[in-house]
């Protein structure tokens, strides 16, 4: 089963979270060889990095692939956007987590994240592998 990774859980485990860094190091290790990260994961992991080379390196190690993200994906962030802005949120610009939810929605992906209650709201379609 694919699994697209939340930044939140390789965060954990890249720098150590002491919280969290103990069970997304387990959830990578569990489902190691489905694990996949989106152009979005890609560009909030670029975030920390120094070098254009550290990304890919992170992926090697967590054993991360790479998949772009379906039209209809896009679509549905889109919208999820918009019932954010009419429930009153105050971000300008669609947030980085619709992208991942409509992404594991559209794709049929289930999503390895510690942020629940944003997708359950927004794209309650979505499979989650939550703590």
């Amino acid at each position: 089963m694919a699994l697209l990774v939340d930044t939140n859980v390789i965060a954990d485990v890249l720098y150590n979270d002491p919280v969290w860094g103990n069970w997304s190091a387990e959830q990578l290790a569990r489902h190691f060889g489905g694990l996949l990260i989106n152009p979005v994961i890609y560009a909030e992991l670029s975030y920390r990095a120094s070098t254009p080379d550290d990304v890919p390196a992170i992926m090697t190690r967590l054993g991360l692939g790479y998949a772009e993200m379906p039209l209809a994906s896009l679509f549905s962030a889109g919208q999820a956007y918009k019932a954010y802005r009419q429930r009153g949120g105050l971000k300008t610009a669609p947030l980085p987590d619709f992208f991942i939810g409509a992404h594991a929605e559209a794709a049929g992906l289930t999503l390895l994240t510690r942020d629940k209650s944003r997708y359950t709201t927004y794209f309650p379609g979505a499979r989650l592998i939550c703590p």
